[in-house]
């Protein structure tokens, strides 16, 4: 929970800065872990109340917990009890908000992938500095924004400190995916079957009849199915066929190759 002595950074502000957006994350995300949650969710609504309405509120009182119970339905679209980043960026009044430009620019999963494979130039499976700085240039210029070279340094700069988890100044593909909206970030449907990379060359191989180092989309369905079903876990033919198109969307002309899928699925990437 932040310090009590500490007053929240700029949430009185009618517009924040990509910068100050950090701020706020980070004053409210106080054990880091990607969200806001529990207490500092308590936190954060209360600060967020004074802010807004310019008086003190009590918590216990129950028209509070109801605009909070109200507060929680609109913003938190996957129902899970607490704020994720992407959630925020729908909350707070960011300049030229910038992160729902890329949302925009990057709506579903499958454009998300295809944007990846765009951007990761030397397919180190990793976007790093220079190549996410091309990425953003794209995007604000897609999205009609106007900005500077310092500005585009700036976001640059934010979206490495608010992505990139493990600080080694580079994004990996599900770092990234944390900008996408919950319900389009076919990631997380992957959670609890990744794969270590022994499993997954002993899958890929498998999959990988002729051994050329590829497997097609035909492939690719057999092995996402067998997958699910050795984790004992349920997915529809729909859902299922989306997966597929966003993975395949970092193929080459069709060939999946052995490095493009082990940053989806295997649990530690292979360097």
């Amino acid at each position: 929970m932040a310090n009590k002595g500490q007053q929240p950074p700029y949430l009185h502000l009618a517009e924040l800065t990509a910068s100050q957006f950090l701020d706020i994350w980070k004053h409210f995300d106080a054990d880091g872990n990607g969200y806001i949650e529990g207490k500092e969710l308590d936190n954060f609504f209360s600060q967020l109340e004074i802010a807004r309405r310019g008086a003190g509120v009590d918590p216990s009182n129950a028209a509070f917990k109801g605009r909070m119970t109200e507060f929680m339905q609109k913003f938190d679209k996957n129902k899970d009890g607490r704020i994720e980043m992407s959630e925020l960026a729908q909350i707070l009044p960011t300049e030229e908000n910038f992160l729902l430009c890329f949302r925009q620019f990057v709506g579903s999963s499958t454009e998300f992938m295809a944007a990846w494979r765009k951007y990761d130039t030397d397919r180190s499976g990793f976007i790093e500095a220079n190549e996410l700085k091309g990425f953003l240039s794209d995007l604000l210029k897609k999205a009609n924004r106007h900005y500077d070279d310092q500005k585009l340094q700036e976001y640059t700069q934010t979206i490495l400190k608010m992505f990139d988890l493990n600080g080694d100044g580079k994004l990996g593909l599900s770092e990234m995916a944390r900008l996408l909206p919950v319900q389009e970030n076919f990631l997380l449907k992957f959670q609890g079957v990744r794969l270590s990379a022994e499993q997954f060359n002993a899958i890929f191989t498998y999959y990988d009849k002729d051994g050329n180092g590829y497997i097609d989309e035909q492939e690719l369905d057999a092995l996402l199915k067998d997958l699910y079903e050795k984790n004992n876990k349920e997915v529809d033919s729909k859902s299922l066929t989306g997966y597929k198109q966003s993975i395949m969307a970092l193929s080459d002309g069709g060939k999946l190759y052995r490095s493009e899928l082990e940053i989806v699925l295997c649990r530690d990437p292979m360097l």
